[in-house]
């Protein structure tokens, strides 16, 4: 036995003296640290076989359900606990629900985990049980994207978007298949360990090969328009204050730094999700303001917009002298109990400070005809994590804007999670993002999810950087999400037919 399996056999022993429900909890939370920031990938050799054996000595179908959920908590409560982090911004109001964001979140999520749990339990041990597991695990995190509002965050594929040139190649085949295809494939190999030095062999030929795709990938020629972004990023406080010489202070801090970005040559000015104190659409004296700045240089701006008096909209204004907007997108995937209250929560959580929550926008949009600019997409915060939905594939642009405000989140997880996704979407739909946050992480991502420019977290200051070329339509943006879909689903029915057959683990290899 290698060092690996000798360590994974210790840890297994070990962790047999602790009651079952205790153990997947513990597994689940270990899986988390393969998410961003830490990305300690290994941890999962450990925890999905692990998290199989348990299922196999499960009684009966109701115990195997409640270890799933168990362990999707586990991973969710360790994954997601950055979650306080806005409750805290505002805790003379919500401090009741401090001690409770976090779990309550994670244990609606941990929900999804019971279905590959229950699915692993339809096949005998062995590999037919793994490909059944995998595929079960991948639909139920398609699933996770659409049901009560749609949720996909922290998916094993997002595992692989490791600061730096390894992340950048292990990131390629979601050119292909997406997160979705990558969480698949983590999930396979993951489970390699149980059968023995085999597994291992196979592992790492499998990498290699993976490593491989990536490295020829990697090998297109970088490219770049002859347009520079001014990504600007003020840093403004969070929780906010409304009152006027702290919102004249923001402004005056946003005129500042654009006059700094157009004169190291930005032919673009870009602002992070709502920053202007000012409703940018309708109030004329603000525009004015800003192109004794910015001239005509093209602004896209983060602005809220109201329409009437029970309309309220988080939008991104475009502007471009003292003119109306050139164009305006109102984002369409609200936050829920952040921006909104769904229909289907009896209670009302969202305060009346914008006449209970946001109005959505009507979905994906290219902006075209800015002067100076290509068409691109506009994605506003959460409407990132969305794999498959943030652009307009029948008039698909040239590059995409995204905006977000991750200073609520402070320095924590969080906002290093939703730069990852971020990487994803780039390779996914092979258009460059230039992705300009209130506190960081702003940056410009060419098509490949490469960083070639960035401004890290709680930092104030101006990145000017070209904008990079786009990359003709992936795969992936040319079927969307029913591909690894159908991938899914026939791994899932490979193990279902294979494991019905017979097991087929190794002679010699423990059994799962």
């Amino acid at each position: 036995m290698n060092n690996v399996q000798r360590h994974t056999a210790k840890l297994l022993a070990k962790s047999r003296n602790l009651p079952p429900l205790l153990r997947a909890f513990l597994w689940g939370a270990l899986a988390a640290t393969a998410l961003p920031p830490v990305h300690l990938l290994p941890a999962l050799l450990f925890s999905i076989p692990a998290f199989l054996r348990l299922i196999d000595s499960a009684p009966n179908w109701r115990r195997v359900a409640i270890l799933g959920w168990f362990y999707g908590f586990g991973l969710g409560i360790a994954g997601l606990y950055w979650i306080t982090e806005p409750v805290l911004t505002e805790a003379k109001q919500f401090w009741w629900l401090v001690p409770f964001a976090a779990p309550l979140l994670a244990s609606a999520v941990a929900f999804y985990t019971i279905i590959p749990a229950v699915a692993a339990r339809l096949v005998p041990a062995g590999l037919g049980r793994i490909f059944v597991f995998a595929g079960a695990w991948t639909l139920s995190n398609l699933l996770q994207q659409f049901l009560f509002t749609g949720f996909p965050w922290n998916y094993w594929g997002t595992d692989w978007a490791i600061p730096g040139y390894a992340g950048d190649i292990f990131l390629q085949p979601a050119a292909i298949f997406s997160v979705y295809g990558l969480t698949l494939l983590t999930v396979l190999l993951s489970a390699t360990p149980l059968f023995g030095s085999r597994g291992f062999v196979v592992l790492g030929v499998c990498l290699a090969a993976w490593a491989g795709f990536g490295y020829v990938r990697l090998q297109t020629p970088e490219s770049e328009t002859r347009v520079n972004a001014a990504l600007v990023q003020p840093d403004f406080a969070e929780p906010p204050s409304f009152s006027r010489p702290a919102l004249l202070s923001n402004w005056h801090r946003l005129l500042a730094m654009s006059s700094a970005g157009i004169k190291e040559g930005a032919n673009v000015v870009i602002w992070p999700e709502a920053a202007s104190p000012w409703l940018l659409d309708s109030d004329a004296g603000a525009r004015e303001q800003l192109a004794a700045v910015t001239g005509t240089t093209p602004v896209i701006a983060g602005s809220l917009r109201v329409i009437s008096k029970s309309d309220f909209r988080n939008s991104i204004v475009v502007t471009a002298g003292p003119q109306p907007p050139l164009a305006v997108y109102d984002k369409w995937k609200l936050v829920p109990f952040g921006e909104y209250t769904p229909k289907w929560i009896p209670l009302k959580i969202i305060p009346d400070l914008v006449g209970g929550g946001f109005t959505p926008g009507t979905g994906p949009k290219t902006i075209k005809n800015i002067p100076g600019l290509t068409p691109f997409g506009a994605i506003i915060c959460y409407e990132a994590i969305f794999s498959g939905q943030i652009i307009d594939e029948q008039d698909r642009p040239d590059w995409i804007v995204n905006i977000t405000d991750d200073a609520w989140f402070g320095d924590t997880a969080g906002p290093r999670q939703h730069f990852a996704d971020v990487r994803l979407r780039a390779v996914e739909e092979g258009l460059p993002i230039v992705r300009v946050a209130n506190s960081g992480i702003s940056a410009v991502i060419d098509p490949f999810g490469r960083v070639l420019a960035r401004m890290p977290l709680d930092y104030r200051g101006v990145l000017v950087a070209p904008i990079p070329q786009p990359q003709p339509m992936t795969v992936y943006a040319h079927f969307g999400l029913i591909l690894p879909a159908c991938i899914s689903v026939l791994c899932f029915l490979f193990g279902l037919a294979y494991g019905t057959r017979k097991s087929c683990l190794p002679k010699g290899a423990s059994s799962i």
